[in-house]
Parts: C-alpha cells; sequence; structure tokens
C-alpha cells in the first residue's frame, strides 16, 4: 500500500450567529475556515483530517509536507510523523497531517482508531467548552442550561481588564449551579493574542490571586494562567497551590517543550493538540511519561468537527485523560452543529454527560460531502487524486 495522492479543500463555512471568543480582543467571527485533508492510496482506502487556518495552511502543506509522503506507505506512521514534524519550522502547524495516515490504518484492519491504540474505554466524560465572555448573571444562567442538557462539567473563559470581573462570573456561576457541574475556567494567558483592542497579561501575583479565589469556589482546574514559556512561574504556582489543578499546553509546540513542562513540574493536566502542538502518536507517548509522574492529560481540542473525533479517539485511548474538550456556547454561532457542520451529524453528549467513540473503522469520519462542495473555496491536488469527485466553481491548483 501506498501514497498515490494527496487533496487539501479550503473550506469557509457561515456561522448562523457571530461569535466573539473571549481570547481575540474586538475579534467577531462569522465562519468556520478549516483545510479537509484527504490522502488517497493506490489501493482505494481514503483518510481524511483537518488542518486549522485556510488558504496559508493549505498551501504550507501542500509544499513542506506533500512531495515527502507520495510513494510512501501510510502505515510506517512514525517514519513519516518525524518528516511531518521537521516541516514544522517552515510554516503553520503540520502535526495534522499524520491524522490521515492513522485514518487509512484504521480503515485498512476494519477498527476504530482508538482500539488500534489499546482502547482504554468507548466513552468519554465531555466538559462544555465555553469561549465567550459574558456578564455574571447571564453565564450563570447560561451554565444551569448547560447542566439541564446533560453537561457535568463546564469550563469558563476569563479575559476581563479586570480579573475580579471574571472572579464574579466564576460566584455567580457556583452560586447558581451549586455543586451539580464541575467547573474549570481558562485565563487564555498562554500565548498574545490581543486582537484590536489588546489586553493586560497576567503577572504571577493575578495568577496566584485568581488560583486561590477559585479554590475557594471548589473549581477543578485553572488553564493557561500565565505565559507558555514562564517556566519558573507556572511552577511557583503550581506548588503554591492546594486544591485546584494547573492545565495548559495548547499552545506549546513539539515533544521538547512537553518534557520541560513535566521536568519543571508546571502543569498537573497537559493539553496538547493532535492539530497544532505535537502529532497524535507522540502524544501517546507524552502521556505515558505524564502518567509516571501523575499527571494527567486532556487534549486540547477546539475549530472543527474533524478534530473533535480525532481528539475523542486520543482521550478514549489513554488511561491518565478521563475528559473531552466539547466546544459548545449558544446561544452564540460557535455551537456544537456548527462545530461539526462539514459532519452528517454533530457529535453528542449522552444523558450521562459521555460521548460515545464512534466504532465505525478509522475515526469514524461522515462527511457532508454537498455542504463541504457548496462551501469550498480553493483546493490543492498533488498525486493521483482519482477518488476525489471533481469541484465546481472553485480555483485548482498545485502550490509548488
Amino acid at each position: 500500500m501506498r501514497i498515490a495522492g494527496i487533496r487539501s479543500r479550503v473550506v469557509q463555512l457561515p456561522l448562523d450567529r457571530p461569535f466573539q471568543p473571549a481570547w481575540g480582543r474586538g475579534r467577531v467571527q462569522r465562519s468556520l475556515v478549516l483545510v479537509l485533508l484527504e490522502v488517497g492510496t493506490d489501493d482505494g482506502l481514503v483518510g481524511h483530517g483537518a488542518a486549522h487556518g485556510g488558504l496559508e495552511a493549505a498551501v504550507a502543506l501542500d509544499r513542506f509536507v506533500t512531495p515527502h509522503l507520495l510513494g510512501q506507505d501510510p502505515a510506517q506512521v512514525d517514519r513519516l510523523a518525524a518528516v511531518i514534524r521537521d516541516a514544522e519550522i517552515l510554516g503553520p502547524p503540520p502535526y495534522c497531517m499524520e491524522i490521515p495516515l492513522w485514518d487509512i490504518l484504521g480503515k485498512a484492519a476494519g477498527m476504530p482508531v482508538h482500539r488500534l491504540w489499546g482502547g482504554a474505554g468507548d466513552r468519554v466524560r465531555a466538559y462544555c467548552s465555553t469561549g465567550e465572555l459574558r456578564p455574571a448573571r447571564q453565564r450563570a444562567e447560561d451554565v444551569a442550561a448547560l447542566a439541564d442538557a446533560g453537561f457535568t462539567a463546564v469550563k469558563l473563559r476569563f479575559h476581563h481588564d479586570d480579573p475580579r470581573e471574571d472572579l464574579a462570573v466564576a460566584e455567580a456561576v457556583r452560586e447558581k449551579a451549586g455543586d451539580r457541574i464541575e467547573l474549570m475556567a481558562d485565563a487564555n494567558q498562554a500565548g498574545a493574542d490581543p486582537g484590536t483592542g489588546g489586553h493586560r497579561v497576567w503577572d504571577f501575583r493575578t495568577a496566584l490571586g485568581v488560583a486561590r479565589e477559585l479554590e475557594r469556589l471548589g473549581f477543578h482546574w485553572l488553564e493557561e494562567p500565565l505565559p507558555r514559556h514562564d517556566l519558573d512561574g507556572l511552577s511557583r504556582l503550581r506548588d503554591r497551590l492546594e486544591t485546584i489543578k494547573l492545565a495548559g499546553g495548547e499552545d506549546n509546540h513539539g515533544l521538547h517543550e512537553f518534557r520541560l513542562l513535566l521536568e519543571r513540574g508546571c502543569f498537573d493536566v497537559l493539553q496538547p493538540d493532535a492539530v497544532k502542538s505535537e502529532t497524535a502518536s507522540a502524544i501517546r507517548k507524552l502521556a505515558a511519561f505524564a502518567e509516571l509522574g501523575g499527571v494527567d492529560v486532556v487534549p486540547h481540542t477546539w475549530g472543527n468537527g474533524l478534530g473533535m473525533l480525532v481528539h475523542l479517539h486520543l482521550a478514549a485511548s489513554l488511561t491518565n485523560c478521563g475528559y473531552l474538550e466539547f466546544p459548545h456556547d449558544p446561544p452564540s454561532g460557535l455551537t456544537a452543529s456548527a462545530r461539526d457542520r462539514m459532519l452528517t451529524e454533530p457529535v453528542t453528549v449522552d444523558e450521562e454527560g459521555f460521548v460515545q467513540v464512534p466504532q465505525r473503522p478509522g475515526f469514524g469520519f461522515v462527511l457532508d460531502e454537498e455542504r463541504i462542495a457548496h462551501h469550498t473555496v480553493h483546493v490543492i491536488e498533488q498525486g493521483d487524486c482519482g477518488f476525489a469527485r471533481e469541484d465546481r466553481g472553485v480555483s485548482k491548483g498545485s502550490a509548488t
């Protein structure tokens, strides 16, 4: 079996309503943009995946990764992952290119990927990951509604100019929800994303003060309270806390950075992302070492339903995970149905707040080809892409 062709489709799906991310001051998101990846083999199997970003990601993958995968055996994942990893310094994160390889192998074996990886379980507890800043009373009502919808854990976003406003939201949510739901908070301080208005990055004292207040409120974890490379600050902060856990890592890149986070004792929960921070196979290696030190690995996910399913399989294969990040923040435009619009049906939680892992071969992607074709704005192909149906009304070509 050899890789015969690789196709990237830039897809732009409009949101029903605007979404204003807490981490991007002044930004208003009106569409969901992704690169849909398809890797075809000479015996007719096709593996799918997705990249964050738009044309810039598709061009970088086409130029720096695709030429080195054509003609190769997709089963040699570790060898090809090294090729993918080497492209990290040349453009947007390329780690997502490993995903179609595992999708192919799952289909060849007739098994879901999480079972190929050892399959710690067939379902994972979801935590609803909100994304917007809202007034305290409104957010408290929102979380109560999410609990009524079946969620047993919810993550709030912090990003007000004054952290006391963030804590007021946390207080209101805890008072409204009581103990029936587990709460997390994401400060999004790991990477500078100031948008048009800027924001003040927390210093150590601010992070410590917020964390202690969240301890008082019984929060499970505080995510990204300091810049991602402030290893000394993160380690000091973790040592000063008692019950609340520190989480982070989505903005770190490469196993070497995650090794430092483990060695320096920065986090109780590592959150690598198989699309943007490391390959899925490397994350599984990281999880094994993290477990030796009592550190959990709960993959980060955001953006689209393909990434969601990949991280569902990854979470289900790990013994030190326990949660699945579930982006969903109604009534904004970023909901589960919008997130999964490129699939025939959205990923949902069951009555106990868990997500069941699809048992179809591979990652279980079932694409809504009609919708994808309608919203495809650019196509890039290399090799024999006879597996791809023709698209009309979009530009085609290779970036090389």
